[in-house]
C-alpha cells in the first residue's frame, strides 16, 4: 500500500526536479513554489516537527531504496540550473544563506536524490493523515531494541532542527534540505529569503537604500579642480579597474527603506536591489533573532535523560535559543552566507569574488590602491573599515620612511665626523676598561669597542631627537587623517546616523549569557518568579573577576620571570665566552651574547603570543558577558594588555633596567649573590636597543605572516579536505561539488581582532622607540604592503564569507592608538634623556669643554679605579692578559677618583647630568604634547565638503518629501472638486491612505 502511494508522488517530484512548470508568475510556477514549501504549509503549527522527523525515519528505516537513482537518471545536469549551488533547485530563487549539520544513518540505507525536498514536500503532506511517533522512535520497529544514550542525543538535536527550521519558516524565509552530498553525514539546509522579507526586515533593521532621486555632488573649481585632474591622470595606473572605485559626480538620495513609501525607492530590478551582502545580513539577523525552545532534552547537560516536567514546563518559558545558542550545542555544525562564486578556473562567469582576487587578493597588484567600495560591498562595512584604516595607516608610513631613512644616512655621513667615536677607535689614547665579569674577564682596551661605537652614532645622532619629534607630530597627524577618511567614507557608504540601530542591532544577548541566565533562572526556589527579570549581578560574577585578576597578574608574572631569565642567560653566557681560548670569541662577546639572547626572546614571545591569545579568549568567557560588543571589547583590551607586555618588556629592559643598577668596581650589584648584573656598551645601551627592537620586529612579522598566517591555514585546510575526501563515498568523484560543500571546507572566520591586534603592536614598534631605530618606519611599510595583500587573499580565498556588519568606525581600537600615541611622546622623551647620550654630550659641549668641542667627552664619561680595592674572589685571573700590569682601570660613570677625599662616590657632574636629563624629559614632552594637540585642534574631525553634502542631502530629502506632500494634497483636492459629495469618505480616508503629515515627516527626518 505504502509504495503504491509513494509512486505518483515520485512522478510529480521528478517533474519538479527537471524543471517542468509554467512561466514565472503562471499558476504553474505558483504551484511549484506551494509544492517546495508543502511540507510545511499545508500542516498546523504544531505538528510540523513530528511529520519531518518522520519522514527522516522513514528514510532511516529503508524506505524508497531507488528513488534517488531515479531523480538522478530523470535529471541532464541538476546542478547546472541551479548554477552548482548558488540557487535553489528551480534555478530562481538565490541562497542567501547555509546552515550545516551533521547527521547518521543507518550503513547500507541510501538516501534520496540531491536536494529532493519535492518529494519529503509531497511525503509529508499526505503522512499528516497517519498518526506520528515521537522523534527518536520512527526506527525502533527496524532496530528492534532500545536506543543509546547517543541515540537520545542525535534525536534530541534533529527535534530542536525541525521545530528551528519551522520557526524559520514562519517567520517567511523558504528553506531546502540537501543530505546527499560528496561530504559524509552532512546536510545542509539552504535558506533564500523572499522580497517581502527583505522588504520588512529592511525597514525593521532601518536599513539606508538608494531612491530614485540623484543630486550632483559638490565638485571643486578653478585651481583646485585642475590639480585634481593633473592627480587623476597620475595616479590612473595604480587605481584598481573596478567600476566602485571610479570618482563619482553623481550621487542617489539614501532612506531608511520602508515599505509604505516603496515609490521612492528604484525598484526596476528587485533581484539586485538588496545585494548578496544585505540579503545574509537580513537573514542572519532573523536566525539570531528566531528561538527554539521546546527542545525535548536539556541543553548541555544530563543528555538523554527525560527531565521533570515542572523544569521542562519552566524551561520551555524562559529557555529561548537562536542561532548561536544551537551552533554553540553542536545543533548545527555551522551557519554562514554562500560566496558568489569560484575566483578562479575555466569558464568562471564574472562576480565580485573574481574580481576581488584580480584586483584586490594579488601580489601582482601590490601597488595599486585597494577597491575599497567593493570590499564593502562584498564583506561588509566593519571589514572594508578595517581594510582602509590598514590603506590610510600604510600610506601615512611612507613619509615617516622616507624621513627616518634620511636620519638614518645623516648617521652614515657624519660617522666619521664624530670626535666621540674617533676617540674611542683612536689606540694612542691606551684607555684601559675594568673587567666585564668577575674572575673570567679580564681587563680589555677601550678601542676594541670601536666598530659598536661608530654604529651607535648611525642612531645615536642629533638628527634622532628631531626624528622623535617628528614621529610624535606624525602619530597625531595619522590619527587625524583617520577620522576624516572615516568620516568620508561613512557618508559614502550611507553610515550617518548610525548610532541608534547601532545599540540596537548590537544590543542582542549572547549564546553564553542566556544559558547562564536560565541556569540561574532555574535555582530560583520560587518558581512563580517572572524570569524575564532574571540577570547576570556581579556577585555571578565575582569569581570570575578575580580569575581574571589573579590570571593577568601571574601572567604578567611569569613574562618578567622570562626575562630574568634571559637576563641570567645573558651573564652566564658572556662568562662562558670570556674564558674561551679563541681571541676572535673572546673580542665579540657582546654582538653573540646580544644577538642570542634576542632570539630567544623572539621565539618565547611568539609563543607566548599564541598562549596569551587563547588565555585572554578564555578569561573574557568565563566572564559572561552580555552583547557581542561588550564580548569583543573585553576581549581586546585583555588580548592587548597580555601581548603588550609580552612584546615590549625585553626592549624595556634594555632601554630603561640594563646599566642602571650596576654598582662600580670593587662593590657590584648581584642578582641571587652570583650573577653580576651586565653593562651597557661603552656607546650606551642605544645600540643594543636597537638591535632588540629590529630583531623582534622584523622577526615577529616575518614568522607570523609566513609561518601563522599563510602555512598554518594552508595546513588546516589540507587536512580538513583529506579527512572529508576520506569521509566521502567513493562514486562521488563524479559529481562536482556544490558551491555550499565548497565554502564549508573553507576556515571559518574567526573575526578582525587578530589582524587589528598585529597592526597595533607594529604601531607601537613604530612609535614607542622610534628613536632608537629609525628604519621601523620603512620595515613596517614593506611589510604592510605584503600584509594588504596577504590579508585579501585570505578573506578571498582561505576563509568562509563573513556576515556582513555594519560599523562607522574601528572602535576601541582608536582609543588604543591614541592611547599608544600619547605614550610614545613620554617613552621617546626617556629614551633620548636616559638611554642615549644625547644630553651628557650637550652638558660636556656647554659646561665642560675647553674649546667648545667633543674632544675630551669619552675620557669625562669614565670614572677611574685602583685595582686593588677589588672585593676578593672578584679580580681577573690573569690580570696580564693584555701584556702588561694594570695599576688603574676605567669605567663609564661619574664617581669621584680613588684619590679623592669621598673616594667612588657620585660626582656633581652626575647631578648635572641628570638634572638636564630630567628637563629635556618635562620640555620634551610638554612641547611635542602642545603640538600634537594643536594638529587636533587645527585639523577639523569632518572634512568641509563632506559636511557640506550632509546637509545637502537633508534639504533635498525634505524637499521630495514636501513635493510629495503637495501632489498628494492636489490630487486630493482635484477628487473633492469633482464629487465634493464624497469629501467626507475621502477626508476621513486620507490620514491612514494619504501620506503622513508635517509632525510624522519632522520625525522621520
Amino acid at each position: 500500500m505504502e509504495e503504491t502511494a509513494l509512486d505518483p508522488l515520485l512522478a510529480k517530484a521528478a517533474g519538479a526536479v527537471d524543471g517542468e512548470g509554467a512561466p514565472p508568475g503562471g499558476p504553474g510556477a505558483q504551484a511549484a513554489a506551494m509544492r517546495v514549501n508543502e511540507k510545511y504549509s499545508t500542516l498546523p503549527a504544531e505538528d510540523r516537527s513530528v511529520h519531518i522527523i518522520n519522514i527522516c525515519a522513514i528514510e532511516d528505516i529503508g524506505y524508497l531504496p531507488s528513488e534517488g537513482t531515479l531523480l538522478n537518471s530523470l535529471s541532464v545536469d541538476p546542478d547546472a540550473k541551479c548554477k552548482y549551488g548558488l540557487y535553489f533547485r528551480d534555478g530562481k530563487r538565490k541562497v542567501d544563506y547555509v546552515l550545516v549539520y551533521h547527521h547518521k544513518r543507518p550503513s547500507g540505507s541510501r538516501t534520496l536524490a540531491r536536494r529532493s525536498q519535492s518529494q519529503d514536500s509531497a511525503l509529508t503532506a499526505r503522512s499528516g493523515r497517519q498518526e506520528q511517533p515521537l522523534p527518536g522512535l520512527g526506527s525502533l520497529e527496524g532496530s528492534g531494541g532500545p536506543e543509546s544514550p547517543q541515540d537520545f542525543h542525535e534525536d534530541d538535536k534533529r527535534f530542536r532542527r525541525t521545530e528551528y527550521e519551522g520557526n524559520l519558516l514562519e517567520a517567511g524565509l523558504e528553506l531546502e534540505h540537501d543530505e546527499d552530498t560528496k561530504i559524509h553525514g552532512v546536510g545542509f539546509v539552504k535558506i533564500h529569503a523572499p522580497w517581502n522579507v527583505l522588504c520588512r526586515e529592511a525597514e525593521f533593521l532601518k536599513l539606508k537604500m538608494p531612491t530614485k532621486k540623484l543630486y550632483h555632488m559638490n565638485e571643486a573649481r578653478g585651481l583646485l579642480k585642475k590639480i585634481n585632474s593633473v592627480l587623476q591622470k597620475i595616479t590612473a595606473p595604480i587605481q584598481p579597474r573596478v567600476a566602485e572605485h571610479r570618482p563619482q559626480t553623481v550621487k542617489r538620495l539614501s532612506y531608511p527603506f520602508s515599505r509604505e513609501k516603496q515609490h521612492l525607492f528604484d525598484l526596476s530590478d528587485k533581484d539586485s536591489f538588496f545585494d548578496s551582502k544585505t540579503r545574509s545580513t537580513i537573514v542572519y539577523e532573523i536566525l539570531k533573532r528566531t528561538t527554539c525552545t521546546k527542545a525535548k532534552y536539556s541543553m548541555g547537560q544530563g543528555e538523554g535523560r527525560k527531565k521533570d516536567s515542572a523544569l521542562l514546563s519552566k524551561r520551555r518559558k524562559c529557555g529561548k535559543y537562536g542561532i548561536t545558542s544551537l551552533l554553540a550545542n553542536g545543533v548545527y555544525s555551522a551557519a554562514y552566507p554562500l560566496h558568489d562564486g569560484d575566483y578562479e578556473g575555466e569558464n568562471v562567469e564574472s562576480n565580485d569574488r573574481k574580481l576581488l582576487y584580480e584586483e584586490w587578493a594579488s601580489y601582482r597588484v601590490f601597488y595599486k590602491y585597494q577597491p575599497i567600495d567593493l570590499v564593502r560591498k562584498y564583506f561588509g562595512e566593519k571589514i572594508g573599515l578595517y581594510f582602509a584604516w590598514l590603506g590610510v595607516y600604510t600610506q601615512m608610513l611612507i613619509p615617516a620612511s622616507v624621513v627616518g631613512i634620511i636620519v638614518f644616512l645623516y648617521g652614515c655621513a657624519t660617522v666619521d665626523e664624530n670626535i666621540p667615536s674617533r676617540e674611542m677607535c683612536d689606540q694612542s689614547h691606551n684607555i684601559t676598561m675594568c673587567p666585564l665579569c668577575d674572575k673570567t674577564c679580564s681587563y680589555w682596551k677601550l678601542s676594541s669597542a670601536c666598530a659598536t661605537a661608530r654604529a651607535s652614532h648611525l642612531f645615536d645622532n642629533p638628527a634622532t631627537v628631531f626624528f622623535s619629534i617628528f614621529m610624535a607630530l606624525w602619530a597625531a597627524t595619522f590619527m587625524e587623517h583617520w577620522k576624516r577618511k572615516q568620516m568620508r567614507l561613512n557618508y559614502r557608504w550611507d553610515l550617518t546616523g548610525f548610532e541608534e540601530e547601532e545599540e540596537a542591532v548590537k544590543g542582542h544577548p549572547r549564546a553564553e549569557y542566556e544559558a547562564r541566565v536560565l541556569q540561574k533562572s532555574l535555582r530560583k526556589e520560587y518558581k512563580d518568579k517572572e524570569t524575564d527579570k532574571v540577570k547576570l549581578t556581579w556577585k555571578d560574577r565575582l569569581p570570575a573577576y578575580l580569575t581574571n585578576l589573579v590570571s593577568i597578574v601571574f601572567m604578567i608574572a611569569v613574562t618578567f620571570a622570562i626575562v630574568l631569565g634571559v637576563i641570567i642567560y645573558r651573564i652566564s653566557m658572556a662568562a662562558a665566552l670570556a674564558m674561551n681560548s679563541s681571541p676572535s670569541v673572546r673580542s665579540n662577546i657582546r654582538v653573540t651574547v646580544t644577538a642570542t639572547a634576542v632570539i630567544i626572546n623572539l621565539v618565547v614571545i611568539i609563543l607566548l603570543d599564541e598562549v596569551y591569545g587563547c588565555i585572554a579568549r578564555w578569561l573574557t568567557k568565563i566572564e559572561v558577558p552580555k552583547t557581542e560588543k561588550s564580548f569583543e571589547e573585553r576581549l581586546i583590551f585583555k588580548a592587548f594588555l597580555l601581548k603588550f607586555v609580552n612584546s615590549y618588556t625585553p626592549i624595556f629592559y634594555v632601554a630603561f633596567f640594563k646599566g642602571r643598577f650596576v654598582g662600580r668596581p670593587g662593590d657590584y650589584v648581584y642578582i641571587f649573590r652570583s650573577f653580576r648584573m651586565e653593562e651597557c656598551a661603552p656607546g650606551g645601551c642605544l645600540m643594543e636597543l636597537c638591535i632588540q627592537l629590529s630583531i623582534i620586529m622584523l622577526g615577529k612579522q616575518l614568522i607570523q605572516n609566513n609561518l601563522f598566517e599563510i602555512g598554518i591555514p594552508k595546513m588546516k585546510k589540507l587536512i580538513r579536505s583529506l579527512r572529508l575526501r576520506r569521509q566521502s563515498p567513493a562514486d562521488e568523484h563524479v559529481k562536482r561539488k556544490q558551491r555550499y560543500e565548497v565554502d564549508f571546507t573553507l576556515e571559518p572566520f574567526a573575526g578582525l581582532t587578530p589582524e587589528y591586534m598585529e597592526m597595533i603592536i607594529q604601531f607601537g614598534f613604530v612609535t614607542l622607540f622610534v628613536a632608537s631605530f629609525p628604519l621601523a618606519p620603512l620595515f613596517a611599510l614593506l611589510n604592510n604592503i605584503i600584509e594588504i595583500r596577504l590579508d585579501a587573499k585570505k578573506f578571498v580565498t582561505e576563509l568562509r564569507r563573513p556576515v556582513a556588519v555594519r560599523a562607522k568606525d574601528i572602535g576601541i581600537w582608536y582609543n588604543i592608538l591614541r592611547g599608544i600615541g600619547k605614550l610614545a611622546v613620554i617613552i621617546n622623551a626617556f629614551v633620548i634623556a636616559f638611554t642615549s647620550d644625547f644630553i651628557p654630550r650637550l652638558v660636556y659641549l656647554y659646561m665642560y669643554s675647553r674649546n667648545g668641542t667633543m674632544h675630551g667627552f669619552v675620557n669625562h664619561t669614565l670614572s677611574s679605579f685602583n685595582v686593588s680595592d677589588f672585593q676578593e674572589g672578584t679580580a681577573p685571573n690573569d690580570p696580564l692578559d693584555l701584556g702588561y700590569e694594570v695599576h688603574i682601570c676605567r669605567y663609564k660613570d661619574y664617581r669621584e677618583p680613588p684619590w679623592s677625599e669621598h673616594k667612588y662616590d657620585i660626582s656633581k657632574d652626575f647631578w648635572a647630568v641628570l638634572a638636564a636629563r630630567l628637563a629635556f624629559v618635562i620640555v620634551f614632552q610638554n612641547l611635542v604634547m602642545f603640538m600634537s594637540d594643536f594638529v587636533d585642534w587645527v585639523i577639523p574631525d569632518i572634512p568641509k565638503d563632506i559636511s557640506q553634502q550632509i546637509h545637502k542631502e537633508k534639504v533635498l530629502m525634505v524637499e521630495l518629501f514636501m513635493r510629495e506632500e503637495q501632489g498628494k494634497q492636489q490630487l486630493l483636492d482635484t477628487w473633492m472638486e469633482r464629487d465634493p459629495a464624497k469629501d467626507k469618505p475621502l477626508s476621513n480616508h486620507s490620514p491612514s491612505a494619504g501620506p503622513p503629515g508635517p509632525e510624522h515627516l519632522a520625525g522621520a527626518l
